[in-house]
This record gives C-alpha cells, sequence and structure tokens, in this order.
C-alpha cells in the first residue's frame, strides 16, 4: 500500500476509548483519524497491508480505509502511523437495533474468516469494533490484526460472546430486547448471567449449551491453569487453524439462525395511524425539503425518526443522517429497509430521547455520550416536542435548550409543535392533571424559539392544529 507525507503533529488529541491495546493508540488531528503503532503492531500492520485478503476486504468497503504515512516522524513514541478514513458517525452497540447487531456480528466473523483462512487473526471480538456507513457495517480496529498461531483459540471469543452473540441470543430466544443489558456494562452480559437466564430447559435452545455452559466451564478451568498451560493443552490435543475455522463456521450458522424480529408495537403503524391528513404530509415533507436544502450539506439529526420518511428526504440534501427512534421494533424495520436498498447515508438509531447515551466506560469519557457526539447541521424534531413536554413532563423551555444544543451555531432547527387542541395533544393531556402545562401554548413557544435563534421559516399545516418553523440557531 502506497503512503502519503506524514502530517505536522501538533494538535493531536488521544481517543478517550483506544487505550485497551498497548501496542496501538487512535489520535485526532484536524478532522483525521490517525492511529500510532509499536513495533510490534507496525510488522503486523504491513504484513497485513501486504496480504490478498485484506486488499479484499477493502474493496468490498468491509473494512475501514487504512494507509500508513510515510515518513514515521521521529517526534512520536510510534514505529509506524496510519491514518483512516473517517466515519460519518460514531455509534455504540446499545443504540442500534436487533438486526444491526446481528449484521455487526455477522460481518466480523466475516472478517475473521477470511483473517484465518489467510494466516491471520484478530485479537478481540468486540462489538465496538464496527461501525456504519448508513445502513452498511465496517470493521474499524485495524489493529486488531496479527499472525495467526496454531494451537491457540481466537483471543476474542469472549468478548465476541459477550457483546454480540449473548445479546442476540437474550432477545431471540427470550424476546428482551438486548439494548438495555450493553448499556448498563461496557464489556457485555457475562457468561454467568447468561447462565442464570439460561438454566433447566433453555439450555437446550439454539447456541445455548455450547457458547454460555459449556463456555462457562472452560472458563471456570482456565481460571484455574494458567494461560500457557492451557494453551500447551489445545496444542497438544491438536487445535489447530482448520478447527478455528471450524468454530467460524459454527458461529456464522447459529447468527444466521438467530434473524429476530420483533414483533408489532404501538408505533409499528403510526404514518397510517396518525392524524395527519394528506394535505398535511403533504406541506410538511415540502417544508423539511426546504428547509434541508437552504442549510447545506452536512450533517442532518432527524429525532424521532419513525419509518425514516422525513430522514430520505433529509438525505437528498445532506452528507448523511442520523435517525433516531425510540421504538426497537421500529426502528429495525427502518434499517432492513435502508439495508435492503443499500443506502449508504442514513444510520437509524434506537434512543430515548428523554434518556439519551450518557457517557461510559472509564471515567465516563471512554464512550461519548450522544449529545456529545450528534451536534447536526439540520436538527428535525416533528411531532417530538409534544411527546417531551407532555408525556414525559419535561419543561418546555428544557426541551428548545435541547434540541437548540444539538445544533451548531448557524444551522437549522426544523421543530413542530402540535398546539394542545390537536387530537394527539388531547390524548396525552388526557392522561394529566388539569392545570399541570399552563406554558404549552403556541405564543410561549414562538417566543422561546426567538429568544434562541432566528425564526425563517412558518408554516400552518392545513390541518390548523400543528405549526412547522425553520430557526436559524444563534442566528
Amino acid at each position: 500500500m502506497t503512503g502519503v507525507a506524514f502530517p505536522d503533529t501538533a494538535g493531536l488529541r488521544a481517543e478517550p476509548g483506544s487505550f485497551r491495546d498497548p501496542g496501538n493508540r487512535v489520535f485526532h488531528r484536524a478532522g483525521e483519524v490517525l492511529r500510532g503503532l509499536d513495533e510490534r503492531s507496525a510488522r503486523d500492520w504491513r504484513a497485513l497491508a501486504a496480504s490478498d485478503f485484506f486488499r479484499d476486504l477493502l474493496a468490498a468497503r468491509q473494512v475501514c480505509g487504512t494507509e500508513e504515512l510515510f515518513p514515521t516522524p521521529v517526534d512520536v513514541p510510534w514505529a509506524a502511523v496510519l491514518r483512516h478514513e473517517r466515519i460519518p458517525f460514531v455509534s455504540h452497540p446499545y443504540e442500534w437495533s436487533y438486526g444491526m447487531l446481528r449484521d455487526a456480528a455477522l460481518l466480523h466473523l466475516e472478517v475473521l474468516r477470511a483473517a484465518l483462512a489467510a494466516g491471520f487473526t484478530t485479537k478481540d471480538g468486540s462489538a465496538y469494533n464496527v461501525q456504519w456507513r448508513g445502513a452498511r457495517p465496517v470493521f474499524i480496529d485495524i489493529g486488531s490484526f496479527e499472525a495467526a498461531r496454531d494451537g491457540e483459540p481466537w483471543a476474542g471469543y469472549r468478548q465476541f460472546c459477550q457483546t454480540l452473540l449473548y445479546p442476540l441470543l437474550v432477545q431471540a430466544h427470550l424476546g428482551l430486547d438486548f439494548q438495555p443489558f450493553l448499556r448498563a456494562r461496557i464489556d457485555g452480559i457475562e457468561p454467568d448471567q447468561m447462565r442464570r437466564l439460561f438454566g433447566g430447559s433453555r439450555r437446550w435452545r439454539a447456541g445455548v449449551l455450547t457458547h454460555v455452559h459449556l463456555h462457562g466451564a472452560m472458563q471456570a478451568r482456565t481460571a484455574e491453569d494458567s494461560t500457557s498451560t492451557v494453551r500447551a493443552q489445545l496444542r497438544a490435543a491438536g487445535y489447530s487453524r482448520e478447527l478455528a475455522l471450524a468454530t467460524v463456521r459454527g458461529l456464522t450458522k447459529l447468527v444466521r439462525r438467530l434473524d429476530h424480529r420483533p414483533g408489532e408495537s404501538h408505533w409499528s403503524d403510526y404514518q397510517r395511524t396518525c392524524a395527519y391528513s394528506v394535505p398535511d404530509r403533504q406541506a410538511k415533507e415540502h417544508f423539511v425539503d426546504r428547509a434541508v436544502y437552504a442549510t447545506g450539506p452536512g450533517r442532518v439529526l432527524d429525532l424521532g425518526a419513525n419509518d425514516g420518511r422525513y430522514a430520505r428526504i433529509a438525505a437528498r440534501h445532506a452528507d448523511h443522517v442520523v435517525a433516531v427512534e425510540q421504538d426497537p421494533a421500529v426502528a429495525d424495520a427502518l434499517y432492513r429497509a435502508l439495508r435492503d436498498e443499500g443506502e449508504a447515508r442514513i444510520l437509524p438509531l434506537v434512543m430515548d430521547l428523554a434518556d439519551p447515551s450518557p457517557g461510559g466506560g472509564w471515567r465516563g469519557v471512554e464512550r461519548a455520550a450522544f449529545t456529545d457526539r450528534a451536534r447536526a447541521d439540520a436538527v428535525l424534531a416533528l411531532a417530538v416536542v409534544h411527546h417531551l413536554a407532555i408525556g414525559r413532563n419535561v419543561p418546555l423551555p428544557e426541551v428548545v435548550d435541547q434540541l437548540v444544543a444539538l445544533t451548531v451555531a448557524g444551522g437549522s432547527l426544523v421543530v413542530e409543535f402540535v398546539h394542545p387542541e390537536d387530537p394527539m395533544a388531547r390524548r396525552l393531556l388526557a392522561n394529566k392533571p388539569d392545570g399541570l402545562f399552563p406554558d404549552y401554548r403556541r405564543e410561549v413557544f414562538e417566543a422561546l424559539l426567538a429568544a434562541r435563534g432566528r425564526v425563517v421559516g412558518r408554516t400552518e399545516l392545513p390541518s390548523g392544529s400543528r405549526t412547522l418553523y425553520q430557526v436559524v440557531v444563534g442566528g
């Protein structure tokens, strides 16, 4: 692989989530993503870069674009420096739908299969090694590749189970959303927790006996023996690359069987059952299209994306769109549709806007909070405000403040206000004590917007009970 000139090293910022492998570290500089490698990692990288299988993965866009920078500067403590392509938006596995997690697992296994066949392996198997170009997964941990050694099992098997396979088993076999499990523990679901969930007759469900109960027994044995003793025993037993490949094929077959589709939910058919008339929807689509076009290219954040109708409109003009939907079933249906369309600009995520992803991991910054990652050139908040202000009792000024905070200075906030007399607002208010929301009025909302930006567009939907605004934040 040809190199490029190394940039000035001033202004490097370490990636907080890159410290677990002492052999390499990711840094940022002026919008670039760089990786420093020690001597051993540099040798692994150069062997990898010269291999046909890695070039094939790059050509298929299954791994992130990577090139070595030449010459390596003398004033950095690394033997080599790589530059990676920049992923449009960094998301976390607990923000993915079931189909996304399953496709991430399948990509991870496909990359590992190709590596093993060529004499390489990966050091770990974390779900965090995968990111997304729209609805297409991409393997990003280039520093994870190293030469395979006979007699040694895949070092990433435990991580793969805890962050990918176990969450899939929990949702496929028990019908429980996996996202809270992964959000609660950065290292995923522990085997002993899985054994408690899958006791009795549940142990006979697909994948459970081998990858939960036998895995736990092997871990207990490993804890009693030294790592070198276990490796020696595996070599003596004839553990080989062929057996490792057979394990990967078995895992792939299992994950493909776990094609669970979340059931219907309250929001699954929202576009058909909501209060919008055809003229309302057409007016809304036209307003969104004009507002995003006027904002220009960049990132669009669609909050409450539902089936992705407005995310698709935004994608006509934006570089990429992050479509956030609270309902996992709806988000999964959107993902599958986007995947089947080959959409590379829209990334669907599962998230409750009243409880967005916090910072997590070591010192609370290893995994950045959603609000620290998600600032956008245009924010769509359509049919969202009333759910937060009435449905979740968030004070209206705080709802507006949060929407403004997610919008870059000079960017556009496209927001819909559902009047108190609207059928949906009336339904929400019917479950609340009288007089609880005296400030939920259009004139109050407009004053809040005017205090935080410049209203450059406004339209009343034909039904007369909803108003759309385009606000230039800080303008």
